[in-house]
């Protein structure tokens, strides 16, 4: 790569390239590469003049040191197809102000020609305009819009008022640029909105044994990742070295975390609960999240909601009674200025720009709160549904275990059972361990490490030396079978009443004899039960819990939430087949999940919607993702927020209608010109314009 630097201060670098040599894709590319190397605290890339601007921190780099790194941008990295298809283009920045001035400017510079001249130039800017209008007419569509406009230029020139022709033209041309520049920003934003914050991942060199923080998209395969406690994988790829529990329920809809180590297979969008993994990774490139986020905001334009097709369709069988009243003015009057002036005034501009903005900014809006919408299409199909199906684990539930009693079996109290438990488990991290853990410090209980090392049996539990006597805790099999302690009288009491609530057990001995039972369960999330209430008062007859659990911790989660309807032990198909059942009676459905299990019903349902922290199949299935820490109240905002976003467009609708029938009626009495009545129009549309991209909803965290 050729550069040369152009200026040079403490912290601050301005660099040549060569524009013959690198093309605008590969000097974006250098700008990600280069932005993501420590001590670089930003790169700006101006196309035009073919120049970087590097602000970094002088006591980290030096200029030597990045005069390396642009040597080091090479073929390898600048002509690699699939580095360079995960660098999107910035997008030139029209300025709306420029191009009317422009424009005006011509339109009446053009007054200074020569006769001749003004007539070859008239006759260019008509003809498009005119083109258009016999188009529609040609293909059999003669009640258009363009039908319309291409009537007063016409009338205009065939009375020998080519001034007010070409004005005519002007004001409709200058209507065109600006309500392309509105729907064109609303897209924009919504796009920006949704890529404004890249994910990032701590990519690791095994050559320098060294990480750095880098963007998600910059990830191709083969490289190796360092995903550490708490943090989402962010690719499919293989374990090269490190011991992890990772939480798979996004995948499998179990709550308990599973162990994971070198060789073992792990999946996008599950979480390291605790431990460390190095983690290659397997594919990257076009399944990048930010490409399918474009990809997504392309197809939704296709998918339009009734409502905007309505609108279209209305503002198309409106204009038949522009030319009926169009020809009875001239009937009447034998005004052709009157009759141009009612021709100028329609009801399509307005109605089919409203409100694909309103839907826009509506997608935007979510994408602020965190809601990924990949279609107005679904926030009407939720504004219209009767019935919600939610999963449990994960969806309901937290998937986070959580001690919900004591049993006692010894002449022990509950904190002294405790005590003991949690300074066996805090040396481990598994779920169970940290539910156990976590109840004693609520309970403000010290452990002190009183006893011998411990040891940790897989999948069974732990067995250490307590004051000379042996201690166990873990599972039934490994306390009664494996280690022979004596059965308590009621213990098949206590586990059928168990599995009634829910819970899984986790036994306590010493020295052979029971001391104490841990019940452990998965708790409903705090605000379920609120959620189901409001979505009940938003419409929703019918709230369901569908989930492959047993039947008791089914019917405890059901009866804490107040859901109308649940199916436990239930299998993908069988959630398939209650939708299914739901429409065919005639309602709507949404579903809510967050595993792999739950694709097939979020892809049956008229809306899916995905948990923030679901699978990433579970992601791409789904219509409407929710944000991770408010999944459930963002399922009650999306509700709302298609309910208002209708309601906006049917407002906006009799507005269009009551705003243009004055202006075509004032036309009509003489009291506005054709050349007014056409900038009274595209006024009015560019307002209606305005008002559909406002906010319909409060914040996400004030719902």
């Amino acid at each position: 790569m050729e550069y040369r630097i152009k200026h040079s201060l403490p912290g601050r670098l301005r660099v040549y390239y060569n524009k013959s040599q690198l093309t605008d894709r590969q000097a974006a590319l250098a700008q990600s590469l280069l932005s993501v190397q420590d001590g670089i605290s930003g790169v700006n890339v101006n196309f035009i003049t073919g120049t970087f601007l590097i602000r970094y921190d002088a006591e980290i780099l030096s200029q030597k040191k990045i005069e390396s790194l642009f040597k080091a941008l090479g073929p390898k990295y600048l002509e690699d197809e699939e580095m360079l298809s995960s660098v999107e283009l910035p997008q030139k920045q029209e300025s709306l102000l420029g191009t009317l001035v422009w424009m005006t400017a011509t339109h009446y510079l053009k007054a200074f020609l020569p006769l001749p001249v003004r007539t070859v130039l008239r006759v260019f800017n008509l003809a498009p305009r005119i083109g258009k209008g016999l188009e529609q007419v040609a293909s059999g569509k003669i009640f258009k819009a363009e039908v319309l406009d291409a009537s007063a230029i016409a009338m205009s020139l065939i009375t020998g008022d080519a001034k007010t022709a070409s004005n005519i033209n002007f004001l409709l041309n200058i209507g065109d640029v600006i309500e392309e520049f509105t729907k064109k920003k609303s897209y924009d934003n919504l796009k920006n909105t949704m890529l404004g914050d890249n994910d990032k991942v701590q990519l690791y060199d095994a050559k320098t044994k060294t990480e750095k923080s880098v963007p998600l998209y910059t990830l191709k395969a083969q490289d190796t990742v360092v995903v550490r406690t708490g943090s989402i994988i962010p690719a499919d790829g293989d374990v090269l070295s490190g011991e992890a529990l990772v939480n798979q329920a996004s995948i499998t809809g179990e709550p308990l975390a599973v162990e994971k180590k070198e060789g073992a297979s792990v999946f996008a969008g599950t979480i390291v609960q605790e431990g460390e993994l190095f983690i290659k990774v397997r594919a990257v490139g076009k399944s990048t999240k930010i490409q399918n986020i474009l990809d997504m905001i392309d197809s939704s334009q296709s998918l339009k909601i009734s409502s905007q097709i309505r609108s279209e369709n209305l503002a198309d069988s409106l204009v038949k009674y522009n030319f009926a009243l169009s020809l009875l003015t001239l009937i009447v009057t034998r005004n052709p200025s009157k009759v141009m002036s009612t021709l100028m005034v329609d009801y399509s501009c307005a109605m089919k720009l409203a409100a694909p903005i309103a839907v826009l900014s509506a997608m935007r809006e979510a994408a602020q709160n965190g809601i990924l919408v990949k279609g107005g299409k679904f926030l009407e199909d939720a504004s219209r549904a009767e019935t919600v199906v939610f999963d449990k684990t994960g969806t309901l539930t937290a998937a986070t275990p959580n001690l919900s009693r004591i049993i006692l079996f010894a002449k022990k109290d509950e904190d002294e059972a405790l005590r003991i438990a949690a300074c066996l488990e805090e040396h481990f991290a598994h779920p169970v361990a940290h539910a156990i853990v976590e109840e004693a410090d609520k309970r403000n209980l010290i452990h002190p490490e009183d006893h011998a090392k411990v040891e940790y049996i897989v999948a069974h539990g732990i067995a250490t030396t307590l004051n000379g006597k042996k201690i166990i805790i873990g599972s039934r099999h490994f306390v009664f079978d494996d280690e022979k302690t004596s059965l308590p009288e009621n213990l098949e009491q206590l586990q059928e009443d168990a599995l009634q609530k829910g819970e899984s057990l986790l036994y306590l001995a010493q020295e052979g004899e029971l001391l104490a039972v841990f019940a452990i369960n998965d708790p409903v999330r705090k605000d379920a039960a609120q959620i189901v209430k409001a979505l009940h008062k938003s419409g929703i007859k019918t709230c369901a819990m569908i989930t492959g659990d047993d039947e008791g911790a089914a019917k405890t989660a059901a009866k804490e939430t107040h859901v109308d309807y649940y199916i436990s032990r239930a299998l993908p198909e069988d959630k398939v087949a209650y939708i299914k059942k739901q429409q065919e009676a005639g309602n709507a459905v949404i579903m809510i999940g967050d595993g792999i299990n739950d694709a097939p019903a979020l892809a049956a349902a008229d809306t899916g919607i995905a948990m923030g922290d679901s699978s990433a199949i579970t992601g791409e299935t789904a219509d409407i993702v929710l944000p991770a820490d408010d999944s459930l109240k963002g399922l009650l905002y999306t509700r709302l927020m298609g309910k208002r976003l209708m309601q906006k467009i049917d407002f906006q609708n009799k507005g269009i209608v009551g705003v243009n029938s004055v202006l075509m009626f004032l036309g009509l009495f003489g009291f506005i010109t054709p050349s007014t009545a056409a900038l009274l129009h595209n006024s009015s549309t560019v307002l209606f314009s305005v008002q559909a991209a406002k906010a319909i909803m409060p914040p996400l965290k004030d719902l």
